[in-house]
């Protein structure tokens, strides 16, 4: 399965510029981000070709977190066109994941 990219400041403007995109801020230290992890890479599967999926470690870019908010993790924020959508923030399950994502699809 392919996991989800881990991407820099660098990167980040140009990945979140077109289409709808999520992306996981997470740290290495933190056990619910890491219990996030397989569900994140699992539904980046799931939705190919419709949600594009990236994450970015806050303890390496923290201008990005501070940028977006950022105070608790796991947070994912939801992007279309390069605009914030939503954000969610905590582990939630597969099945409540896909729910919101799903509203974004319609």
């Amino acid at each position: 399965m392919a996991s989800v990219s881990e991407l820099t400041n660098t990167e980040f403007e140009g990945f979140i510029k077109e289409g709808v995109v999520l992306v996981d801020f997470f740290a290495e230290w933190c056990m619910p981000c890491v219990m996030m992890g397989p569900i994140v890479d699992e539904l980046s599967e799931k939705y190919k070709g419709k949600i594009k999926f990236g994450k970015i470690n806050i303890e390496d870019n923290q201008p990005l977190a501070q940028k977006y908010k950022v105070s608790s993790i796991p947070n994912f924020v939801l992007f279309k066109d390069g605009k914030v959508l939503e954000q969610f923030i905590g582990s939630m399950s597969t099945e409540d994941f896909e729910e919101k994502l799903n509203e974004y699809l319609k």
